[in-house]
C-alpha cells in the first residue's frame, strides 16, 4: 500500500540526508510570540544519512536522545486545552468571546487580501510560481490575490449537518460547518490562496515542503478542515491528531510552525467566506485550531521521549518479481517495533521530502529485517525509485509504523482476507502472525490480480498453505483463464468472496486499490459480516497511492 498518509497538517521533512539542525519558522515582526507549550522541536539534531551504506545499526544515529528540545522561552508542560489559547494567537480587540490561540486574526474581513500576491495559475507547478513579493512585506491579511478556478471535486468531504445535529453539535461546530459549506464551491481557490499567503509571509517554510506540490497541496488543507469539522468528537480528534503529531516529527515540524499555518488558514477563510465570517465564527475557528495544534504538539513531545523521528534503513535485498514489482528488504539502523498488518512511510535519497506509504510484507522477524512489495506506477516518484533505482547498499528513511489492520488475538474468529495486487503484502504478514501464535484459527485468503502473471507472490502463499492446514489460498484473476491451483477463480475479488462462506463468524481484512476496498466492504457487509469486524487501510490514504 503506497500513499501519503491520512492527511497532513505540516510541511514535508528536511532534505535527505538531513541537515544537522532544522530551521524553524520566524514569524513576521508584527506577529505575537508563538505560544504552544511543548517539549518537541522535531528532528533538530537528528542523524545525517550516511554517505556510504552501512549494515551496522549503531553507525547511523537517529535516536531520539539527540533530537530536539523545547524552543527557548517555552514551557515544558503542555497547556490545558480548556484554558486560554495555547498556540500564541492574538484575537481582535472587539471579540466578544475569548478565542483560543495560535493565529493573528485578519484586521479586516471585507478588504481584498495581500497586495501584490498572486496565487499560482497552475497549482501543480509549485506554490511559489506566479507569486509576486509585495514591496513592503508586512504580513497583513489585507492583500490582493488572484486564485485559479475551483475544482469540481469536493476537497474536504460532506459538510452537511448529520442527523440529530441540533441536539449533539456545539455552537462552535455549527459555526465551523457553516463556513465549510460556504467555501466548498471555491475550495480550490481557498487552498491556493492559503499556500500563497504561507509561502510569501513565511518563505523559510517553503524549504520544508516537497518541490512538487500537486499531491501535498490539497492534503494539508483538507486535513486542517477535516480536523475542525470533527471538533466535537473528542475521542476521534485525539486519536487522529495524536497520530499526525507523532508522524509529523519526521517532517521537522516545530511548535512555532503552527501559528503561521493557523494565521494563513484564518485569512484564507475570511477572504472566501464573507457570508458566514464574523467575530463569533472567527473565535470558533481559533478555538478549534488551538485544540488541533495543542493535541499534535503534545503527542509529538510524548513520542520524542521513546522513538526517533525517523529510522535510516539500508537496502539489503532487491528482487524484481515482475517488470514493475519489486520485493525490497531493508535493515533499519535500530530496532523498529511494528505489528503485522501495519504500514510505514518511506523517503528515498533521490526524492527528498517526498514520503509514500508501504505495508510491511512480513510479520516482525528475529533478525529485524523489514520487507516491502513496491509496484512502479506511471510518474510515481518514490515507487519508480524503489523498483528501478534502489539497490543493496542504498539507504532510505522510514517513518513511524501506522495502521490498525492487525489481528485480534483475543478471539477465535476465523480470518477472511482479501488482497489485491501488492495489497497481498500485509495479508501475508497476517498469515505469518497467526502461524507464529500457534493457534489453529481458520484463515481464508483470496488473492486477486488482473491476470495470472500478476500473482507474483502466489508461490510463497501456496507454500504457507502446505505448511498450515488451517490456511486456504484462492487465486482470483480478473481477465483470462485462472490457471494455477484447482481452486483458482475468474472474476472480481468481491464477487469471488460471495461464492463461498458463510462468513458470519469471521473477521475480515482488505488490502488493495481503493476501488477494491470500497467494493469489498460492500460485499462483506452484504454477506453478513458486521462493519465493526471489517478492517482495512484508509481509503483516502489509498487514493494518494499513485506515487
Amino acid at each position: 500500500m503506497e500513499g501519503d498518509g491520512p492527511g497532513s497538517l505540516s510541511p514535508s521533512p528536511p532534505t535527505h540526508p538531513p541537515a544537522s539542525s532544522t530551521a524553524s519558522a520566524t514569524p513576521g515582526s508584527t506577529r505575537p510570540t508563538p505560544g504552544p507549550t511543548s517539549t518537541t522541536s522535531g528532528p533538530a539534531s537528528a542523524a545525517t544519512a550516511p554517505t556510504s551504506a552501512t549494515s551496522a545499526p549503531t553507525t547511523e544515529a537517529s535516536a531520539p536522545s539527540g533530537q530536539g528540545t523545547a524552543p527557548a522561552g517555552q514551557s515544558t508542560t503542555p497547556a490545558s486545552r480548556t484554558d486560554a489559547p495555547a498556540a500564541g494567537v492574538t484575537a481582535p480587540a472587539n471579540r466578544t468571546t475569548a478565542p483560543a490561540a495560535g493565529v493573528s486574526a485578519p484586521a479586516s474581513r471585507t478588504d481584498a487580501p495581500t497586495a501584490g500576491v498572486t496565487a499560482p495559475a497552475n497549482p501543480t507547478d509549485g506554490p511559489t510560481a506566479g507569486i509576486t513579493e509585495p514591496a513592503s512585506r508586512t504580513p497583513s491579511p489585507t492583500s490582493r490575490i488572484l486564485a485559479p478556478e475551483p475544482s469540481a471535486a469536493p476537497l474536504f468531504g460532506d459538510t452537511r449537518s448529520s442527523v440529530g445535529e441540533s441536539l449533539d453539535v456545539s455552537p462552535d461546530a455549527k459555526l465551523i460547518r457553516q463556513t465549510l459549506e460556504e467555501i466548498e464551491p471555491v475550495a480550490d481557490k481557498v487552498t491556493s490562496y492559503f499556500y500563497a499567503l504561507l509561502f510569501v509571509h513565511h518563505p523559510d517554510l517553503r524549504a520544508l515542503f516537497p518541490a512538487a506540490m500537486d499531491t501535498q497541496r490539497d492534503r494539508l488543507f483538507k486535513a486542517l478542515l477535516t480536523s475542525v469539522k470533527n471538533v466535537d468528537d473528542t475521542d476521534y480528534l485525539t486519536e487522529y491528531l495524536s497520530h499526525l503529531g507523532r508522524g509529523h516529527r519526521k517532517y521537522g515540524t516545530l511548535p512555532e510552525h503552527y501559528p503561521a499555518v493557523g494565521e494563513c488558514l484564518l485569512t484564507a477563510l475570511a477572504r472566501y467566506a464573507p457570508g458566514t465570517w464574523h467575530p463569533e465564527a472567527e473565535a470558533a475557528w481559533v478555538r478549534a485550531y488551538t485544540t488541533i495544534s495543542q493535541i499534535m504538539i503534545d503527542a509529538a513531545a510524548e513520542n520524542e521521549a521513546v522513538a526517533p523521528a525517523w529510522w535510516q534503513a539500508e537496502v539489503v535485498s532487491h528482487e524484481l518479481r515482475t517488470p514493475d514489482i519489486a520485493v525490497v528488504t531493508v535493515r533499519p539502523d535500530q530496532p523498529y517495533p511494528f505489528l503485522a498488518g501495519q504500514y510505514t512511510s518511506v523517503e528515498t535519497p533521490w526524492w527528498p521530502r517526498i514520503w509514500r506509504h508501504y505495508s510491511f510484507a512480513a510479520a516482525p522477524r528475529s533478525d529485524g529485517l523489514l520487507s516491502f512489495h513496491v509496484k512502479a506506477v506511471p510518474a510515481g516518484w518514490v515507487s519508480n525509485a524503489m523498483v528501478h533505482r534502489a539497490r543493496p547498499g542504498d539507504v532510505i528513511r522510514l517513518g513511524s509504523p501506522s495502521g490498525s489492520m492487525t489481528v485480534d488475538h483475543t478471539t477465535d474468529n476465523g480470518l477472511l482476507c482479501l488482497g489485491g495486487g501488492t495489497g497481498i503484502a500485509p495479508i501475508k504478514a497476517l498469515v505469518e502472525d497467526v502461524a507464529e501464535r500457534g493457534r489453529r484459527r481458520p484463515m481464508e485468503v483470496f488473492y486477486g490480480a488482473r491476470s495470472g502473471h500478476d500473482l507474483y507472490d502466489l508461490d510463497t502463499l501456496l507454500r504457507l498453505e502446505q505448511s498450515h492446514p488451517w490456511l486456504s489460498v484462492r487465486p482470483v484473476v480478473a481477465t483470462g483463464r485462472p490457471g494455477g491451483p484447482a481452486n483458482s477463480l475468474s472474476g472480481q475479488l468481491p464477487d469471488a468472496v460471495r461464492q463461498y462462506g458463510p462468513w458470519r463468524e469471521y473477521d475480515a481484512y482488505l488490502s488493495g486499490p481503493p476501488g477494491m476496498i470500497r467494493n469489498g466492504v460492500d460485499a462483506l457487509v452484504g454477506v453478513g459480516i458486521p462493519s465493526d469486524r471489517i478492517r482495512h487501510d484508509s481509503v483516502e490514504e489509498l487514493v494518494a497511492a499513485g506515487d
